[in-house]
């Protein structure tokens, strides 16, 4: 890879002083030596990533873009999270069945203003942990969680609205936990926490990390963010904890 760089790196070196010599007998300015680097290696001025671009002038594929995503211990690509506490959510619509089975749109903003909010997202209705621990320790706690404090518990998933409400239902959530469909993922998107499972088996494709916060009047006071789908500190239990401290 490096021989291969280095080459590529010398035709560019010479393409360019080319360039920059007929600018000055032209007395046509050159934009940026960047520019004219790339005009070199690539026959474009199209603005490229400085790692893509320099993977294409060593004749390679670009790797994953290191600026928004990491590669997790399973081998998954993620994508780097942008949400952080003090920030205010981004504006979404999210959608959800209200209790006489009608579906209903909600934006973020309509979900939290003026209310304290505990949200939380998993990887996926019926999956395993989310089926067996982490909807079901919310569904546990919701009274304790109300009773500390919080106007509204909330569950994001990318699914659509059909599997949330059959999902509440064979857990029983009943009208303990909103269950709330994110089923484009432009909210976890505009989060920053999208997980690519496309190559699980399961056909998962493009989920949300776990996670849960605590959100009071649209800005972010408590974060618990998972690796992918690992369930370690976003529990309802790790949640309630928080507020308990906070109203001591």
């Amino acid at each position: 890879m490096a021989s291969a760089i280095a080459s590529r790196v010398s035709s560019v070196g010479v393409v360019a002083r080319r360039e920059l010599a007929s600018s000055l007998t032209s007395k046509v300015p050159v934009a940026s030596l960047a520019v004219v680097a790339r005009k070199a290696c690539l026959g474009t001025t199209q603005l490229l990533s400085s790692t893509s671009w320099l993977a294409s002038c060593a004749g390679l594929k670009p790797a994953a873009k290191l600026a928004t995503s990491s590669l997790s211990r399973s081998g998954v690509t993620q994508v780097m999270a942008t949400i952080s506490v003090g920030d205010k959510l981004p504006e979404a619509n999210l959608s959800y069945f209200d209790t006489e089975g009608n579906v209903q749109s909600v934006s973020v903003s309509e979900l939290t203003r003026g209310k304290k909010v505990v949200l939380f997202a998993v990887p996926g209705a019926f999956t395993p942990t989310c089926s067996s621990k982490h909807l079901p320790g919310f569904v546990a706690n919701a009274e304790e969680l109300r009773k500390a404090g919080v106007d509204t518990l909330a569950c994001v998933s990318v699914n659509d609205a059909f599997v949330m409400q059959a999902w509440a239902k064979s857990v029983g959530a009943g009208d303990k936990v909103l269950m709330l469909s994110d089923g484009l993922a432009k909210f976890t998107q505009a989060l920053g926490t999208t997980v690519d499972l496309t190559d699980k088996v399961e056909g998962l494709g493009i989920r949300s990390r776990r996670y849960s916060m605590l959100v009071d009047d649209g800005v972010v006071k408590v974060l618990n963010l998972e690796e992918g789908g690992a369930f370690t500190s976003s529990s309802a239990e790790e949640i309630l904890s928080s507020l308990q401290k906070a109203n001591a």
